[in-house]
């Protein structure tokens, strides 16, 4: 069944939510109660979709604070909400999987139905495919936002043969700044491994597990994915992961990670960390050295996750990502309706501003 996706990524894969699940990272504990919604006729499976009761905000990147703190202020709860979505994973894919567009809507208006059963104060539908979007709009009682992600793009009519060729499409301040930072990271006596599938050690998952924590700490949080999912996704999806690791000297002093999709040519930066502060290190790990692998596979696109503005001076240009969202209070439906349209104006203003500062050159097919 989660085969049948018109956008399919490997965060939809029954390996890949088991795991978030067995591993105790996304569980009732840690406020993501699962509550999967299935549809059968004559006894055979036609849709289905992850659910999570959710009982606050984080690991989401749609954020909805405001929401919550209005509530609050007015003497209502927020939390528990309904959440459609793939825990931690900010990347646009299939979210209503069924066998045709009728058992598709009719999941929708399960949610709809769900979320008024249980008494929860909102349903959202995160990073839905094109298709999953358009029937959303096309059935009115949902209210839509907009936000912004970088991603690189290959060319289509003539893929790129090297990083070297890629940079060669940016305009000369955009390129020499690069070569800059990957210059500081060779003068640092850095070299870097690439692990695939496999390669990647039970040493190594440990290594990069150690990294992730410290990124974290760095910014005073907690880590949301433990080690025991990084082991089932060693043991169970091995083939959709590449790490690439910083080496000095020798030691591992870095790591990256990211998903990969050789099927259908696609990678997602994941996460990364470092056991010493090392200049432009992080832009090495997370964005040149998938590049460039990207590059030399022939891959379509790499996508560099959740917000960074400072991504399309590298060349990964805004793409806009939507959310759906339905809330229970006829009050706050009007009220929020409002805001999303005012928001709306302003991430469609913002996104044609980031269209007029397009770090390519007029024409690529010139160096300069």
């Amino acid at each position: 069944m989660l085969a049948r996706q018109s956008h399919p990524t490997p965060f939809m894969r029954h390996e890949y939510l088991a795991a978030l699940h067995a591993s105790g990272s996304a569980v009732s504990a840690t406020g993501w109660q699962a509550q999967f919604l299935s549809i059968e006729r004559a006894g055979a499976l036609i849709a289905a979709c992850p659910l999570y009761i959710k009982s606050h905000s984080y690991g989401e990147y749609v954020f909805d604070w405001a929401w919550a703190d209005a509530y609050q202020r007015h003497g209502l709860r927020y939390y528990p909400k309904l959440l459609v979505a793939v825990p931690f994973t900010p990347v646009a894919g299939s979210r209503l999987l069924a066998a045709d567009d009728n058992a598709r809507a009719a999941l929708l208006r399960g949610i709809g139905q769900f979320t008024k059963q249980a008494g929860l104060s909102s349903a959202h539908i995160l990073f839905p495919s094109a298709q999953d979007l358009t029937l959303i709009e096309a059935n009115g009682d949902w209210m839509l936002r907009n936000g912004v992600q970088f991603h690189w793009r290959n060319r289509p009519e003539r893929p790129f043969g090297s990083l070297e060729d890629f940079l060669g499409t940016l305009q000369r301040e955009k390129r020499k700044k690069i070569l800059q930072e990957r210059r500081y990271v060779i003068e640092a006596g850095v070299s870097f491994e690439v692990l695939e599938g496999a390669q990647i050690r039970p040493e190594m998952w440990d290594f990069f597990y150690h990294c992730y924590r410290l990124t974290y700490a760095a910014h005073r949080s907690t880590p949301y994915l433990t080690r025991e999912f990084f082991s089932a996704m060693a043991d169970t999806m091995p083939g959709h992961w590449l790490m690439f690791v910083a080496r000095r000297a020798g030691e591992p002093v870095g790591a990256s990670l990211v998903c990969i999709d050789r099927t259908h040519g696609h990678a997602y930066g994941r996460y990364w960390g470092s056991v010493e502060d090392i200049r432009c290190l992080h832009f090495e790990a997370c964005y040149y050295q998938p590049l460039q692998w990207a590059i030399e596979q022939g891959f379509l696109s790499f996508e560099g996750g959740a917000q960074g503005e400072h991504k399309m001076s590298r060349g990964l240009m805004p793409v806009v990502t939507h959310s759906a969202h339905q809330l229970s209070h006829p009050g706050f439906a009007q009220a929020i309706d409002d805001f999303l349209k005012q928001e709306g104006q302003s991430m469609a203003q913002y996104v044609s501003e980031l269209g007029e500062r397009n770090p390519f050159r007029p024409d690529p097919a010139v160096r300069a």
